[in-house]
C-alpha cells in the first residue's frame, strides 16, 4: 500500500480553465484529479458567495458535513463564523467562501470519518484553484482562517498567534489571518468560547476596516 509520500500529486492546474470566472471554475472543479483526495471524498466542495466580494474568506478544507452538502461551512464551525461575521459588520451573504484544499481528507474509524489536516503537497497540488479564485474575484481583502489556510495563502508558514489581526500583504493584496472558526468549538468552557470568538471577531474587523478605507 502507497504512504503519502508515494502518491502521485499532479497538481490542479490541468483540470482550471485559464482565465475562467467563478461559474467556469465551479463548473470545471468536480473533474479534478490533482490528487487522490477525491477519490475517497463525496464531491468536490467549492465555493459560496458573489463572484465579485469584497472580502475572501478561505478555510482549511471541507468538513465532513461540508462534504456531504457539497457546500462550504455549513456545520457547526459555520455558524461559529456566521455569527462572527455579523458582530464585525459583515454580511455573510456578500463574502466569498472557499477552502484551499477542495476535497475533504479524513480516517474512517468505523461508521465515523475524522478529520485529517491536510499535507503541504495536497496545498500544493490545489493552490492553482485558490489562484484562480483570485484573480476571478479579485477581493480587497482575503481572510485566512487557521494555519492551513493561511500557508495556502501566504505560500509560508504562519503562526496564528504571532500574526493574527494583522493586514499583511501578499504580493499586494491585503491579508488578515485569524484562527479557524473550529478551533472555538474545541474548548471546554463557556468563557473560553466566548473569548475566543471575540477575538476572530476583531480580526474580522480589521478586515472590514480594510474594506471600508481601500
Amino acid at each position: 500500500m502507497a504512504t503519502t509520500d508515494d502518491v502521485e500529486r499532479p497538481g490542479a492546474q490541468h483540470w482550471v480553465p485559464e482565465g475562467g470566472d467563478v461559474d467556469a471554475l465551479r463548473d470545471a472543479a468536480p473533474a479534478c484529479r490533482g490528487c487522490e483526495l477525491w477519490a475517497p471524498a463525496t464531491q468536490v466542495v467549492f465555493s459560496e458567495g458573489p463572484a465579485d466580494a469584497a472580502v475572501m474568506l478561505v478555510g482549511e478544507q471541507p468538513g465532513d458535513k461540508e462534504d456531504l452538502a457539497g457546500e462550504p461551512f455549513v456545520g457547526p464551525a459555520g455558524r461559529v463564523l456566521h455569527e462572527a461575521l455579523a458582530a464585525a459588520g459583515l454580511d455573510p451573504e456578500q463574502v466569498y467562501v472557499t477552502n484551499a484544499v477542495k476535497h475533504f481528507r479524513f480516517e474512517q474509524r468505523g461508521k465515523r470519518r475524522l478529520h485529517r489536516t491536510p499535507l503541504v503537497t495536497h496545498l500544493r497540488a490545489c493552490v492553482p484553484w485558490l489562484e484562480a479564485e483570485l484573480a476571478a474575484v479579485r477581493p480587497r481583502v482575503v481572510v485566512a482562517l487557521g494555519a492551513t489556510a493561511a500557508r495556502g495563502v501566504l505560500g509560508r508558514t504562519v503562526a496564528v498567534g504571532k500574526e493574527r489581526g494583522q493586514v499583511l500583504d501578499a504580493g499586494g493584496r491585503a491579508v488578515v489571518v485569524t484562527a479557524h472558526p473550529s478551533s472555538v468549538l474545541r474548548l471546554r468552557e463557556r468563557i473560553e468560547r466566548e473569548a475566543a470568538t471575540a477575538a476572530i471577531v476583531d480580526d474580522l474587523r480589521v478586515a472590514a476596516h480594510v474594506v471600508a478605507t481601500g
